[in-house]
């Protein structure tokens, strides 16, 4: 166990200057960091505890959820009617939460099994759960009932917050802060955490935007005043249009071309008038949509509908078939690129409610610094004078493999550009304290190996041999339960599994390596006749 060839030595040493000099982007600015290479700007980002920011709990509408899921399964029956050439009569409409579909008695059957293809099993990666997405049943009378069971909008739910996400995450990244904490929490809510951020008021109007843009025609047949009247078409509706004063537009309920067919959004200004504006590009099939719909409209006025309110309704003069275009509206130079943040970015699947919302500032943040550095201090010092006392020169050996062992950590943390929480501290202050106990096993094996009647260097190579089964046994089942606090924990709990679980592993090579080939280059050195210990 004494014995490292060359190379050996060479590997371990190098392997931790390494991750240690992956710690050092910390000790220089921020602006500093940024002039060198890319590679090498990884450095630790500390936490909403630590830096201040923001903290906002968003909760995905339920109900909006059961409606969007509704009105899928109407479309879908529409559409299977129609392919099946079956009659249904008065449209088919959500009455409640059932979507019902009347057919002439005759058509009955016929229709029931043309809708059945429509339920699925619910299941996942574990197989089918005995629920289906839709139930269907027969009322009498020519009417056909299909109702969505609280398992598939729970489905959809957890789809849902999954999709939203992902939105986030791009819609925070494109606001250029730093290292934003995004996750899910509970059911149906998702938490974001944003350090450094003081004032959140853009944050929360980029998050509270559901963003889900289309592109539909205006229907000329009927004005905004008999709109108002309650003479609206039943395939139009009224919106209001996006600026202030609020103009009504009588709407077709049509899509044309939905924001999902969006590949980019950029602001920018408009070469003849000079105001912001925000060009898009659309893919192949949205492309192909917008030249059929331009084409076949020339002369007629078509909106551009976001979030139920109209952005601007231009005439079309010419079929557009380039795939792209631009949106004008009276954008501030923030609101356009808010805009195309958002367009970029792509539609929430539905509304998210902020219910709870807190802004955590620098000097509290500072205060935790402070308090968790002395902590830090205190513990470490208290380590080094309680090992120097009890095992001498040994105990030497092991502060200064402690010593690499709490580099390493910062290091594995700096090149993960992992973000530092309090209880993040706390599981580095009890890494060190476990670190301490792997060497303190290893030097009580040495001391009853040296009672046993061993020789100097045949009780040190003995104690690294026979600790080495019991040291592992027990940072393994240690990094078991970190590894159980990152699965099923959240925010500070799954920082201090991380600071635990890297530690653990940094302990077993340290104590094991480094701890090792410094003994055994002082045993190559002293030839001891006795160990001072």
């Amino acid at each position: 166990m004494l014995y490292f060839t060359r190379w050996k030595a060479l590997a371990i040493l190098l392997t931790a200057l390494v991750v240690c000099l992956c710690a050092v982007p910390n000790f220089f600015s921020e602006a500093t960091v940024k002039t060198w290479p890319k590679w090498a700007q990884r450095h630790l980002v500390l936490g909403l505890d630590l830096q201040g920011g923001s903290h906002i709990l968003l909760e995905v509408d339920g109900n909006a959820v059961r409606k969007d899921k509704l009105n899928q399964v109407a479309d879908d029956a529409r559409r299977a009617m129609r392919e099946a050439r079956i009659r249904f009569i008065g449209g088919i409409g959500v009455r409640g939460d059932n979507v019902e579909v009347r057919v002439a008695d005759g058509d009955t059957q016929a229709a029931l099994t043309k809708l059945r293809e429509l339920s699925q099993p619910l299941g996942g990666l574990l197989g089918s759960t005995g629920q289906r997405s839709v139930e269907i049943s027969d009322a009498g009378g020519g009417l056909i009932r299909l109702s969505v069971p609280q398992a598939a909008v729970t489905e959809r739910l957890r789809q849902a917050v999954e999709q939203s996400i992902q939105i986030i995450e791009k819609r925070v990244n494109d606001l250029g802060t730093v290292e934003p904490l995004i996750q899910r929490q509970g059911v149906d809510r998702i938490l974001v955490q944003v350090p450094g951020l003081q004032d959140p008021s853009r944050l929360k109007e980029i998050l509270g935007k559901t963003a889900k843009m289309d592109f539909r025609m205006v229907d000329t047949s009927v004005s905004p005043d008999q709109a108002a009247q309650g003479r609206v078409p039943p395939d139009s509706e009224v919106l209001p249009s996006a600026q202030s004063p609020k103009v009504p537009y009588v709407i077709k309920k049509q899509v044309l071309v939905s924001g999902a067919d969006l590949t980019d959004a950029q602001p920018g200004f408009d070469q003849r008038s000079g105001e912001p504006i925000v060009s898009f590009r659309f893919n192949t099939s949205g492309a192909r949509k917008f030249a059929q719909a331009t084409s076949e409209n020339v002369g007629q006025p078509f909106a551009i509908v976001l979030d139920n309110e109209v952005i601007s309704a231009p005439v079309i003069r010419e079929p557009i078939t380039g795939g792209s275009g631009q949106i004008s509206g009276g954008f501030s130079v923030q609101q356009a690129n808010d805009l195309a943040i958002l367009l970029r970015a792509g539609a929430l699947p539905a509304p998210l409610t902020i219910i709870e919302e807190r802004t955590v500032g620098p000097g509290l943040g500072q205060d935790s610094i402070a308090a968790g550095e002395l902590a830090s201090y205190v513990g470490s010092i208290l380590v080094i004078v309680f090992m120097t006392l009890t095992y001498r020169l040994f105990g030497l050996f092991a502060n200064i493999a402690v010593a690499i062992n709490v580099a390493m950590i910062f290091g594995v943390l700096s090149l993960l550009n992992a973000t530092l929480t309090l209880p993040g501290i706390a599981g580095i202050v009890l890494t060190v304290g476990i670190a301490v106990d792997s060497n303190v096993l290893i030097y009580e094996r040495i001391r009853e190996e040296l009672r046993g009647g061993r020789n100097a260097i045949s009780a040190i190579d003995a104690g690294f041999s026979r600790a080495l089964a019991t040291i592992l046994d027990s940072n393994i089942t240690t990094f078991i339960a970190a590894a159980v606090l990152f699965y099923i924990g959240t925010g500070p709990v799954r920082g201090f599994a991380v600071t635990l679980g890297i530690g653990i592993v940094t302990t077993v090579f340290t104590a094991f390596t480094v701890t090792r080939l410094i003994v055994a280059w002082w045993v190559r050195w002293k030839r001891p006749q006795a160990v001072p210990i």
